[in-house]
């Protein structure tokens, strides 16, 4: 009981963290979470059981319906090299039955090719202007303006049939997602894998950088909300945006310190100081008067 109760503390901080990138793995603590509270919910003890089945209830609570769930959640966990669409559609099943699972795992799936294919167009869109930029300073006879011709439309092609896929083909999501797991290791670094293997996933480097930035924890907006409340108060209202921001940003430095700074007691402290100052200030004025 003691093991499960540590294991659900650490799993807890590791969902809520807001300083490091937890996109990729949050939706297989959740799971964690999941299986705990369910093992919870038959433990022999009462008490943990009757404890278990409050918790789910606020468990469920928060993450609400899976259809009304965030798509990106498991678009992150499918960009996991270690997961893909192995484990993602394995633990969705696990988590909220097979009916309602089946069908979660179908739109994700759509969810998934749709953002790859605009991806696609987007890169497409760029190659093109790209091309059309590049201009033919001496032309010297039909048969060479329709060599030079053909070339760069080969050229185009080989590269849209290599991304997009065609006839015999793969496109790189196929390609990616036929690969073999990456094993579990404590030093494995998805950015890294990324980086490794952008000459072979140009496209879905692409759209694997921007998925991963994206903070999933709610304590990070929270914390950002809770911030500028403090800075930008009843006592600073006369703070212009530029120096807000300053001020969020230099706090946002402090936070990333290897030697943890607790900001927010900081602050209270200084606030509270701010207010004796003012309340000294106010007694000597009517002293003086």
């Amino acid at each position: 009981m003691v093991k499960f109760l540590e294991d659900f503390y650490l799993l807890t901080l590791r969902v809520s963290g807001s300083i490091y990138v937890t996109s990729n793995v949050h939706f297989v603590e959740i799971c964690e979470l999941d299986l705990i509270l369910k093992e919870w919910m038959e433990h022999e003890d009462t008490s943990l059981k009757e404890m278990a089945k409050k918790m789910k209830e606020k468990f469920v609570k928060y993450w609400g319906e899976p259809e009304k769930m965030n798509k990106m959640i498991f678009i992150a966990s499918i960009l996991d090299p270690r997961n893909k669409l192995e484990y993602v559609p394995f633990a969705i099943v696990r988590m909220f039955g097979e009916n309602k699972g089946k069908k979660l795992i179908l739109e994700v799936k759509n969810y998934m090719d749709s953002l790859f294919d605009y991806y696609v167009k987007k890169n497409s869109i760029g190659t093109s202007s790209a091309s059309s930029g590049n201009t033919t300073t001496t032309v010297s006879g039909y048969g060479s303006f329709l060599k030079r011709g053909t070339m760069r439309t080969k050229l185009e092609f080989e590269k849209h049939k290599e991304v997009t896929g065609g006839l015999g083909t793969k496109s790189e999501l196929e390609r990616y997602l036929a690969k073999d797991l990456e094993p579990e290791t404590d030093d494995f670094k998805i950015l890294k894998w990324w980086k490794i293997n952008e000459p072979r996933f140009p496209i879905l480097v692409e759209m694997a950088r921007d998925v991963l930035a994206i903070p999933i924890s709610s304590v990070a907006s929270e914390c950002a909300f809770s911030t500028g409340g403090r800075i930008l108060d009843s006592f600073r209202s006369s703070l212009t945006p530029k120096l807000v921001q300053s001020l969020i940003c230099l706090q946002d430095w402090l936070r990333s310190e290897p030697i943890p700074i607790k900001v927010e007691e900081d602050l209270e402290y200084l606030e509270q100081l701010e207010l004796d100052l003012a309340d000294s200030a106010k007694d000597s004025t009517i002293i003086d008067i």
